[in-house]
């Protein structure tokens, strides 16, 4: 794990000042346009390299120097933020620069997710895939809490050169993640026959990843799992901020304290999920995960304010790692190294899929339907729901919220019924087994 804790080290102080970066930009972005249309294209403009240039992102992972493939993905993000740093410090940044660096960071991210997981695959021992994935977890959870209020805090005492300043340490903690790659060794993974008959062309090998997943149901029952479950927790996500502003008339005090409530349970989830690394039976991890989290979102939707939302905000995302540690070990101990890049980019792909979908069904549902026939009071719907979530603004929402959570327990109890995701622990080889079995050194 030596190895692996310096690389992580390393990302963690990188993404703590990328956090800050965000988090002012954000500020920035609003000041300057008043438009939420505005922000959404950032996310958009994130998320749209990924969508297109993941399954290649995938084929050089598995072709080229794993070690080569993180070093990239993190120069691209740094080439974006020394730009949009020079052009903040000389007084040329205008709006639409941050949707250039937003494709480039979406870039970086395209290769950076499967070269990192695939890496773990090499550099630890499979009895360790799950305190590493926890660590992971505490890698993204982490530095939800402590960037926005060192951002706030540099942002407050230095409102001029403020974002100057965030911008600089942010380029500044990217050379001390690319010196952490530079000194620790990142195995290449051992050749597999699978890995080796399915060299081809980059087309070829970007639709392998599909292949594999598809002729392999135990994989593709799981991805469905991760496929429904994003979509349900997706569109309750989308009603989650105007939910909880609608219920406290704008309360930002309130609605900061709740995510901040959040990210303090994905930490602590990540803490625990590095120290005990899961369920033996890593399905469990899954499938229980997934009831036990919409369980509590349904739970979170009868709130209207924070002693009831804190307690269940911070359990909900405390299980979170416990869910995507224990799928992401599953993923790591079955497929072979050398074909992860191409396997886990298509698995991604599949359950980012819903990201598009989730806010337009969530937008249609609350503005069009749920949220005028329960603050009328008078609808059929009010009738019945009323007792649940009252007839204020925000009734609406809460009850999305309440279905779409009932809905995510719904698609984990599913997979206890469906024998080849229950047992896919048991049904599926691990790779090092595979290896043996061929005569290949593991």
């Amino acid at each position: 794990m030596n190895g692996f804790i310096i690389v992580w080290i390393g990302q963690i102080i990188s993404i703590l000042a990328s956090g800050m970066s965000g988090f002012g930009l954000s500020i920035w972005m609003f000041e300057k346009t008043k438009s939420a249309t505005a922000m959404g294209l950032m996310q958009v403009s994130y998320i749209l390299p990924f969508l297109l240039l993941s399954p290649i992102a995938g084929v050089m992972v598995d072709r080229y120097n794993r070690k080569l493939m993180m070093m990239i993905s993190d120069f691209a993000a740094v080439t974006a933020t020394f730009a949009i740093l020079i052009l903040q410090a000389t007084g040329h940044l205008q709006f639409w620069h941050l949707y250039i660096a937003n494709v480039l960071y979406g870039l970086g991210n395209t290769f950076q997710w499967p070269a990192y997981s695939a890496a773990i695959s090499t550099m630890v021992p499979k009895e360790q895939y799950g305190r590493a994935n926890g660590l992971m977890s505490l890698m993204e959870a982490g530095p939800g809490v402590l960037a926005p209020i060192l951002a706030g805090a540099v942002l407050a005492t230095s409102k001029a050169n403020g974002l100057t300043i965030i911008l600089l340490v942010d380029v500044i903690t990217f050379f001390i993640a690319l010196g952490a790659l530079t000194i620790v060794h990142v195995p290449q993974p051992k050749k597999t026959l699978e890995g080796q008959k399915e060299k081809g062309s980059i087309w070829k090998e970007a639709a392998y990843g599909f292949t594999y997943i598809f002729k392999r149901p135990s994989l593709l029952g799981l991805q469905m799992i991760f496929f429904f479950g994003n979509l349900f927790s997706g569109i309750a996500m989308t009603v989650f901020a105007p939910m909880i502003l609608l219920r406290t008339d704008n309360n930002s005090v309130i609605f900061g304290a709740v995510n901040s409530a959040a990210a303090i349970g994905g930490v602590a989830g990540g803490l625990i999920m590095s120290a005990w690394g899961g369920f033996k039976k890593r399905v469990h991890g899954v499938l229980a995960g997934w009831i036990a989290t919409g369980i509590l979102s349904a739970l979170f939707g009868f709130g209207t304010g924070l002693a009831f939302w804190i307690p269940f905000i911070i359990a909900q995302a405390l299980i979170g790692p416990l869910i995507n540690t224990s799928n992401q070990s599953i993923w790591q101990a079955k497929v072979a190294p050398d074909i992860q890049g191409r396997v886990f980019s298509a698995r991604r792909l599949i359950a980012w899929f819903t990201q598009p979908i989730a806010p337009i069904i969530a937008g249609v549902m609350a503005d069009k339907w749920l949220e005028p026939s329960m603050t009328s009071g008078t609808t059929s719907l009010a009738f019945t729901f009323s007792s649940w979530v009252g007839t204020g603004p925000g009734s609406g929402m809460a009850l999305l919220f309440i279905f779409c959570g009932l809905g995510s327990a719904l698609v984990g109890l599913s997979g206890y019924f469906v024998p080849f995701i229950r047992n896919a622990e048991t049904i599926l080889p691990d790779h090092d087994q595979l290896q043996k079995a061929a005569g290949t050194p593991a």
